[in-house]
Formats: structure tokens, C-alpha cells, sequence
């Protein structure tokens, strides 16, 4: 049996901290499976999901908390479900000039809908034509099957209006 691991981490950016996980998580004969990591405001940071044997679960985690001079880590064992949901999965997308509160608003529209937010990125641009900050999303959701997707369509669509941003919901299925 596996156990899984998911570890966020962050640091003071600089060459080797992938290598040093890598590494760290081989040595337990562990298995990266799948990660998100960036350079922000000159920090490195992290989420990762790592799955290894049982019999090396403890050690493993012994190990990774042994790097705490070089990344602050938090290890977290989850257990994968095996039961199947019925969800869809859809892509949200917007644009829209940068100011306070636009994830806020949204993030509360999709919750009251009960719809989970599986990955988002963010970015602010200049614009074009102006120089002026543009606000960048996109975010992966798992809505629940009964849902019904038009009504979130329109209600995201009259909070776009209010926020001033243009937000496009696609189905991925």
C-alpha cells in the first residue's frame, strides 16, 4: 500500500531547492506525482503531491522536516477517495481592470453554488493601450452534476457586470 503526501512549501528563492526535494523524496523510494510551483516576490513556493511506499511514510517525513533551514514545509498524509463523484468540470476565465476584491466576489458566487475551485492562477498585466493594470484569471472548477450551469452562467455573468471584468465559464466535458 501507498501512502500520499502533500507538502506546500516556501523559501528565499535560489538554485537547487527542486533538486533538494527531489532528492529527498528518491531516497524513500517515493514518487512525485504532480506540483505547482513559482517564484513570487522572491520567494520560491510550492504545493506538490508525493506518494511512497507504507514502510517509508515516517522516515520520509522525517527527512523533509530535516530541510527547514533551507524551506519552511508543511507535510500533509491525505487518502485518496475511491468513491466517484458526479461532477463536471469547467474553466473560468477573466479579465478585467485590476482592483481589490474581484476573487473575493467571484470566489464567493461559486461557493454559494457549491462549486470547488481545483486549481486558479492569477497575474496582473499592463494593458495594451494604456499601461493600466489588468487583472488575469483562470481557474479550473468541479461543479456538482445537478447543477444547473446556465444559471451559474448568468449569475457570474451579472457579477462581471458589477466588477466591470469579462468572465467566460467553458465546459471541459
Amino acid at each position: 500500500m501507498s501512502t500520499y503526501l502533500v507538502l506546500t512549501v516556501i523559501g528565499d528563492d535560489k538554485p537547487g531547492l527542486v533538486e533538494m526535494l527531489a532528492d529527498t523524496v528518491a531516497r524513500h523510494s517515493g514518487n512525485w506525482l504532480e506540483s505547482n510551483m513559482s517564484h513570487l516576490a522572491g520567494k520560491f513556493a510550492g504545493i506538490l503531491r508525493v506518494s511512497v511506499a507504507d514502510a517509508h511514510a515516517d522516515a520520509l517525513i522525517q527527512d523533509l522536516q530535516k530541510l527547514s533551514s533551507a524551506l519552511k514545509l508543511v507535510v500533509e498524509k491525505v487518502r485518496l477517495s475511491d468513491a466517484p463523484t458526479r461532477q463536471r468540470s469547467l474553466r473560468l476565465t477573466l479579465v478585467g481592470n485590476d482592483r481589490p476584491g474581484i476573487i473575493k466576489e467571484i470566489s464567493r458566487a461559486l461557493a454559494l453554488q457549491h462549486v470547488n475551485v481545483e486549481e486558479l492562477a492569477t497575474q496582473c498585466t499592463a494593458a495594451p493601450m494604456s499601461g493600466e493594470s489588468l487583472f488575469n484569471a483562470q481557474a479550473e472548477l468541479k461543479v456538482p452534476a445537478d447543477l444547473d450551469v446556465r444559471a451559474l452562467q448568468r449569475q457570474l455573468e451579472q457579477l462581471a457586470d458589477d466588477l466591470i471584468v469579462e468572465i467566460a465559464l467553458v465546459s471541459l466535458q
